[in-house]
């Protein structure tokens, strides 16, 4: 069924009628079987909305069509080619709603970082869009594993890593829903600096140096301060023990939200007492250096641990948090351009310092997907995906030049051997060149169809 025939909101509805049908007919199939509560919760638990919706797609056969089974595919594709970005990171992009189309973005945090991920839409867009988020653990060839979803209101993701890995948002809407957004991804830290008026540049002695000649490592950061600074809660939380020991002196354990043990030690004097209910910012204790630092100068010593100690440093660095708005053209993105200079670099980032992928030639035709900073994220013709400048891009309207079509030619969707051919042109016509890749022109047809020509 062709997408211009059928009213946008009637599959979406089918999909949320046949959603709700299927969960009816599992309520009273689980109720007929004398299970309580427990077994609902169990086989409910961990849908998302977007899992609630593919199953919604699958109940109504959808998945059976060309449409359905193409948005079913977009969603496992923008995982596995997810683009690498740096945070912070903020783009204009478009999703075709003709297509099933899904976005994904890959970003590496450390253990500790708060990532927020936050999805506008047009003001005018009220349709469904489902923003889920993924790890890759480091060192690790599982599949993504899912983290959360956003509620499909607020558009909005704050997820704070437990492990080390790499970190894939996906973004796709409803069938035969899209049009332009933005998406905005920030990293910076889960824990608040837990010395008043300091930062990481008071940091001397840091997580895994060696102690006692090597025979242990260093389960901490050592953060040092004037005497009696003031020791601030990294967090919400409960304090779980002041009692002294010998390597710490004064110390206050706090259990986090989150369920992290903050361990302060070292202290001159504790300023909480066990089971204090505390917020970030207060004060726990003060700058000393009990226990077994009484030969160093004032210092905090600061530990996290989650099953087994982990490095704090991540979860307390403050990066840049200001991504880089876009400044160029929003009106080219969704459409296709051309290099407008000889040797123009595509890089794996939107930074002149980020790796070169490849150099293109002069009038080369790009897909431009997105806009961030001062770039353009291109597809090339041949599944290349980078940034290039947007300085280097100019509109593909304005022909570079025309062929003769000798003997007739085939347009394709491409310039490979896996196009389809989507027109033909007579022999004898001549037709205007937009572009060329790899052999092939990129052309338009007398009836105005833009393609790739070969001969015959």
């Amino acid at each position: 069924m062709s997408p211009i025939t059928v009213d946008r909101g009637m599959i979406n509805d089918a999909v949320r009628c046949r959603c709700r049908t299927g969960i009816l007919v599992c309520f009273l199939a689980v109720a007929a079987t004398g299970c309580g509560e427990d077994s609902l919760r169990g086989l409910f638990s961990g849908y998302t909305p977007h899992e609630r919706y593919e199953r919604g797609l699958r109940e109504a056969g959808l998945d059976q069509t060309a449409l359905g089974s193409d948005w079913v595919t977009a969603a496992s594709a923008a995982l596995d080619g997810a683009v690498p970005i740096a945070a912070p990171y903020h783009e204009e992009s478009y999703l075709d709603p003709r297509e099933a189309m899904a976005a994904g973005y890959r970003v590496g945090l450390k253990r500790g970082q708060r990532i927020t991920a936050r999805f506008d839409s047009e003001p005018d867009s009220s349709y469904r869009v489902f923003f889920d988020m993924f790890v890759i653990p480091t060192g690790s060839s599982r599949k993504p594993t899912l983290l959360a979803s956003a509620d499909s209101v607020a558009r909005e993701i704050d997820y704070v890593a437990r492990r080390d890995g790499d970190y894939l948002v996906r973004i796709q809407p409803e069938l035969l829903r899209g049009g332009r957004y933005s998406i905005t991804i920030v990293v910076g830290p889960s824990l608040a600096f837990p010395v008043q008026a300091h930062d990481t540049t008071a940091i001397r002695s840091w997580y895994g140096d060696p102690r006692d000649g090597g025979r242990r490592r260093h389960e901490g950061l050592d953060i040092f301060a004037p005497r009696w600074t003031p020791v601030l809660a990294a967090a919400d939380g409960v304090v779980r023990s002041t009692r002294p020991n010998r390597l710490g002196g004064n110390v206050v354990w706090l259990r986090d939200d989150l369920g992290r043990s903050l361990y302060y030690a070292h202290l001159q004097r504790q300023n909480v007492r066990r089971g204090q209910r505390v917020h970030a910012g207060d004060t726990l204790g003060f700058v000393g250096n009990s226990g077994n630092a009484r030969t160093t100068p004032p210092h905090l010593h600061f530990g996290v641990y989650q099953r087994g100690s982990f490095d704090p440093f991540p979860a307390l660095y403050q990066p840049p948090s200001a991504p880089v708005m876009f400044v160029g053209d929003t009106a080219v993105i969704g459409t296709v351009a051309r290099v407008n200079r000889a040797k123009a670099r595509v890089r794996a980032l939107p930074t002149s310092r980020a790796p070169i992928l490849t150099e293109l030639s002069l009038h080369t035709p790009i897909q431009v997907e997105a806009g961030s900073g001062g770039w353009y994220r291109i597809a090339l013709p041949d599944g290349t995906v980078g940034f290039v400048a947007a300085s280097l891009t100019e509109p593909i309207d304005r022909p570079i030049g025309r062929e003769m079509v000798a003997s007739g030619g085939v347009l394709l969707t491409g310039p490979g051997p896996t196009a389809v051919a989507m027109d033909s042109v007579a022999a004898g016509q001549e037709v205007p060149v937009l572009g060329s890749f790899g052999g092939f022109l990129y052309v338009k047809a007398p009836n105005g169809r833009a393609g790739w020509l070969t001969f015959n």
